[in-house]
């Protein structure tokens, strides 16, 4: 695997020795602080399951757009079924994303009847991403001198959500500008990512210039969002990131992103630790998870403005 991100090893902290955790709890924090992301492997997916999930996925976005259509629920802001192309744009940009998605979480699904085999197989993957996550988070924890559980206690009832992503082909005559996803950050704690189908993600480095993500098919992609930048009073940056155009065969692209959020009344205020980490003043007020998420909602169109 060749990538120029910081790359660490699961099993560092699930098989490895009180050595191998610190060293690993050190990696994943650096990295978050440094770059905002980082590769992971050796973390317990198999092959089997991301392909078939991908395999689900395509089919799921091959059905006729009427048919999609029946499980979106715009009263729900698109935080479960199907939310369709032009819906959603990137916070402060004015043209909408190039995307569909279909959103899954820990209950209240909306499953496509007309593919069975969507649900076990995606309920699936869901559960080994929040494992995943949940060991994740207690690294990020000591790294942030709190306790082990600190983290994952915050997000335990949480509505994580796995997206089905599908960036479809791009038609002639698009306004100048539209992109598949414009750049952003993303809202909650921590994102994974599992390896796209095709490559385009691109990273905004602290200097600006854009660093191209490989597609890595056997690796996770973890990347430290705005909810928990605000929790560590910008120790842990959330990074700029977006998918381009397709620069050759002008074909779909799909990404399997895990979204790891906090209970709705989770207080956000910086941690006194991350405070005194970060030179001693509060760079972020008080404001709930809750709060925040529902400011992003209406910043990108989903939810509507408040009056």
């Amino acid at each position: 695997m060749t990538t120029a991100l910081p790359v660490v090893s699961l099993a560092d902290w699930t098989q490895g020795t009180p050595a191998q955790h610190h060293e690993f709890v050190w990696q994943v924090g650096q990295a978050l602080e440094k770059v905002g992301f980082f590769v992971l492997v050796d973390h317990g997916l198999t092959p089997d399951l991301l392909a078939a999930a991908y395999e689900q996925v395509v089919g799921l976005f091959a059905l006729p757009l009427a048919q999609k259509q029946r499980y979106a629920k715009p009263e729900w802001h698109g935080q479960r079924g199907y939310v369709s192309l032009g819906q959603e744009h990137a916070q402060g940009h004015p043209l909408p994303d190039w995307k569909e998605f279909w959103h899954i979480g820990r209950t209240n699904n909306l499953w496509p009847q007309e593919l069975p085999d969507v649900a076990p197989i995606l309920t699936r993957l869901y559960a080994a991403l929040d494992q995943c996550a949940e060991q994740l988070l207690q690294a990020i924890s000591l790294y942030l001198d709190q306790p082990l559980d600190f983290l994952p206690n915050l997000v335990r009832g949480g509505d994580t959500l796995l997206r089905l992503a599908h960036y479809p082909p791009l038609p002639a005559g698009l306004p100048p500008g539209i992109l598949r996803a414009a750049p952003h950050t993303d809202i909650n704690l921590i994102t994974i990512l599992c390896g796209a189908t095709s490559e385009g993600l691109e990273l905004q480095q602290r200097d600006g210039t854009w660093w191209p993500v490989p597609v890595l098919p056997e690796a996770l992609v973890v990347d430290s969002g705005d909810m928990l930048q605000w929790l560590t009073n910008g120790l842990l940056r959330s990074t700029t990131h977006r998918v381009m155009n397709p620069t050759g065969q002008n074909v779909s692209r799909y990404s399997l992103p895990f979204f790891v959020h906090p209970r709705p009344e989770v207080e956000l205020t910086p941690l006194p630790a991350c405070v005194a980490r970060t030179g001693g003043d509060a760079r972020f007020g008080r404001i709930t998870a809750g709060e925040y998420l529902h400011q992003r909602l209406q910043e990108i169109g989903v939810a509507a403005p408040a009056t």
